[in-house]
C-alpha cells in the first residue's frame, strides 16, 4: 500500500458502516472476546454521531476512499478527573507497519490537548503486544488498576499518559 494515498481525517456519518466493520473484523481476527470489548458497544454503528459531542473526536484513516482504520478520544466514562480515553483504535492488516498507529495516536493526543484534557487513558488486551509496545513508545505508563468504568471488563491492561 502506498503512503501517498493515505489520509487521516475526521469521521463523517458516511464512514459509520465501514469503521464499525473494520473494528469488528480486527477484533475477530485477533481472537478478542465479543463480550466486554468494543465489539458489543452500542455506539459502534453510529460513531460519527457518538463523537460529535463536545470534548470528543474520532478520526478515520482511509486509502483510496476505503476506511482502513481509526481511533478517537472522549471523556473517560465515570471519571471526575480531566482524563480522556483513547478509544477504538483499530487498523486492518494492510494499514499496519506503515507508522499509522503512532501518527493516529499523536493526532488524537493533539486533539485531547486542544480540548483541555490533562491525561489520556487507554485499555487493551494483554495479547495485543504490538499495540502495547506502541503505547509505551509514545509515553503511556502501565497502571495497576482501571480508571473510570468503560464497561470493557475483558480489557485488563490499563495505561495512562500525562498530556
Amino acid at each position: 500500500m502506498s503512503r501517498d494515498n493515505i489520509v487521516i481525517r475526521d469521521i463523517t456519518p458516511a464512514d459509520n458502516k465501514e469503521i464499525a466493520q473494520v473494528i469488528r473484523d480486527v477484533l475477530v481476527e485477533l481472537g478478542a472476546p465479543k463480550v466486554g470489548t468494543a465489539y458489543e458497544d452500542k455506539t459502534l454503528d453510529c460513531m460519527a454521531e457518538t463523537y460529535s459531542k463536545p470534548k470528543a473526536a474520532y478520526f478515520v484513516v482511509s486509502s483510496n476512499e476505503k476506511v482502513i482504520g481509526g481511533a478517537g478520544i472522549a471523556q473517560l466514562d465515570n471519571c471526575d478527573e480531566n482524563v480522556c480515553e483513547l478509544q477504538k483504535m483499530y487498523f486492518l492488516p494492510e494499514a499496519r507497519g506503515l507508522g499509522l498507529g503512532e501518527k493516529m495516536i499523536n493526532t488524537c493526543l493533539d486533539k485531547a490537548r486542544e480540548l483541555g484534557f490533562e491525561q489520556c487513558y487507554l485499555e487493551t488486551l494483554p495479547y495485543m503486544k504490538a499495540a502495547t509496545k506502541l503505547y509505551t513508545k509514545v509515553g503511556f505508563k502501565s497502571l495497576k488498576e482501571p480508571l473510570g468504568n468503560t464497561g470493557h471488563f475483558s480489557c485488563n491492561v490499563w495505561m495512562i499518559k500525562r498530556l
